[in-house]
């Protein structure tokens, strides 16, 4: 089955991509709420996200993948419960894993561990397909402020602040949530956070 694909998506999509190939920060729709993004592999681009939100570096970031695959790709090991995690899940979940690998150093926990989101919405996910790889995905807002519920609803300084505001989905008014979030351990414990 082909995927219809909204008018305007991937030229949207394309210059985001084209902004964070060269190292830049980008302002777009997700699963959830809208996101600061970058690619995930790019620790300079990753540092800037910690400046704009004014958030410590110690507090780690959330990264979505497009594909079973490119999850592996960032984690040593995913255990079977993982995937019955989020197979299960009826709303957006991300899971955080004990030892992420191919990503930002300043991206890890300082335990070693990351938190991933495999995203099952259109624009988010072929933004990681056109960029081959984790894309970002934290809240658009300041830290220790209100996440933003809508597009209408973000800080004019983050709009300023990124290298790109992406132009898909801008109209939506119905209010968004960020993702449930549980971590887990390589031996199958999980503990849910949020």
């Amino acid at each position: 089955m082909k995927l219809q694909i909204p008018a305007g998506y991937l030229d949207d999509v394309r210059e985001a991509v084209r902004i964070m190939k060269q190292g830049g920060v980008i302002l777009y729709p997700t699963d959830t709420i809208w996101g600061l993004g970058c690619d995930a592999r790019n620790p300079e681009a990753v540092r800037r996200i910690y400046d704009i939100k004014q958030r410590v570096d110690s507090k780690a970031l959330i990264c979505l993948v497009d594909n079973e695959a490119r999850l592996e790709q960032h984690v040593e090991h995913v255990p079977d419960i993982a995937w019955q995690l989020i197979d299960c899940a009826d709303s957006p979940l991300t899971v955080i894993y004990d030892h992420g690998r191919g990503l930002a150093p300043n991206l890890l926990a300082d335990d070693g561990s990351v938190g991933l989101r495999l995203t099952r919405e259109l624009f988010s996910m072929l933004l990681c397909q056109h960029l081959g790889g984790a894309v970002v995905s934290t809240s658009a807002n300041i830290s220790g402020q209100p996440a933003p519920k809508t597009f209408r609803d973000i800080a004019p300084a983050i709009k300023d602040a990124v290298d790109y505001v992406c132009r898909s989905r801008r109209g939506e008014r119905t209010p968004a949530a960020p993702s449930h979030i549980v971590k887990l351990t390589d031996s199958g414990i999980v503990t849910v956070i949020r």
